[in-house]
C-alpha cells in the first residue's frame, strides 16, 4: 500500500470500530465497503481478524452487562452456520448470497418497526446465530440478526452480548477460512494495519456509548441494521 492508502486504511478502521464500540456491530458494515477500494483481500479474513481482538477489548469493558444464556444459544447457532459458509464461500460467489442477507437484514428492520418484536429466546438466537455465523463469513457483517434480538436491552447489554458472540464466532470464521485457503500470511500483515484504529476507536467510542445509553439504544440498533442491509445489497449492484 501506498502512504495515502495507509492512512485511508487507519481512518476507516477508526470510523468502523468506534461504530463498532458505540451499538456493538458495524465495522464490517462500514469497513467493508470503503476498505475493498484500497485492497480486495481487506475481506473478510482481516477484518475479521481485527474485530476479534477488538471484541475483545469490548467484551472485558462490558463484562457485567453479558447476557451468558443468550450468548449460549447464538454461538451454537454460530458453529453451524459459519461451517457451511466457508464450503459456500469456496465454491460460489459472495455477491449473490449478500442481496439476500441485506433484504433479509431490512425485513426483519421494517418487522420491528411495525411494533412485532422477537424476544431473545433459545430458539430465536440459536436462528439469529446461525444467520450470524452465515453472514459474518461470507459477507462481513454478522451483526443485525443478533443485534436485533436485543434491540429493547440496554446498550451495554447489546454491546456485551454481541462483542462476546463475536469473539468466538470469529475465531470460528477464521479457522475456516484458514482451512478453505482464505487467510494466510497476507492477510494477517493486513489485519496489523487495521489495529491501529481499532485502538482509537476503542478510546472514542466510550463517549458516544454513554450517549446512546440515554434512551438512543434501540433507535441506533434499527438506524445502523437498516444501513447495513442497504450497503450489503448495494455492494452487488454497484459492482
Amino acid at each position: 500500500m501506498s502512504p495515502f492508502d495507509a492512512i485511508l486504511v487507519v481512518l476507516c478502521s477508526v470510523a468502523g470500530f468506534t461504530l463498532q464500540g458505540a451499538v456493538g456491530f458495524g465495522m464490517g458494515m462500514l469497513g467493508s465497503p470503503l476498505l475493498l477500494l484500497i485492497d480486495s483481500r481487506f475481506v473478510p479474513g482481516p477484518i475479521l481478524a481485527s474485530t476479534m481482538v477488538f471484541t475483545g477489548l469490548l467484551t472485558l469493558r462490558e463484562r457485567r452487562a453479558i447476557d451468558f444464556g443468550g450468548v449460549r444459544w447464538a454461538m451454537a447457532g454460530r458453529f453451524v452456520g459459519t461451517l457451511p459458509a466457508a464450503a459456500v464461500l469456496a465454491l460460489l460467489p459472495a455477491e449473490p448470497l449478500s442481496v439476500v442477507f441485506g433484504a433479509m437484514i431490512l425485513l426483519a428492520v421494517v418487522i420491528s418497526v411495525s411494533g412485532l418484536h422477537v424476544e431473545p429466546r433459545p430458539v430465536t438466537l440459536f436462528a439469529g446465530g446461525a444467520l450470524s455465523g452465515l453472514m459474518g463469513t461470507i459477507a462481513a457483517v454478522g451483526g443485525p440478526p443478533i443485534a436485533l434480538l436485543y434491540q429493547r436491552a440496554s446498550g451495554a447489554r447489546v454491546r456485551g452480548t454481541l462483542s462476546s458472540v463475536f469473539l468466538v464466532g470469529t475465531v470460528m470464521s477464521l479457522a475456516a477460512l484458514v482451512l478453505v485457503g482464505r487467510f494466510g500470511r497476507d492477510e494477517l500483515l493486513l489485519s496489523l494495519a487495521l489495529l491501529p484504529g481499532a485502538a482509537v476507536g476503542f478510546v472514542v467510542s466510550r463517549q458516544i456509548a454513554s450517549r446512546l445509553d440515554q434512551g438512543y439504544t434501540r433507535r441506533a440498533v434499527l438506524a445502523v441494521a437498516s444501513v447495513a442491509g442497504l450497503i450489503v445489497i448495494g455492494r452487488y449492484f454497484a459492482a
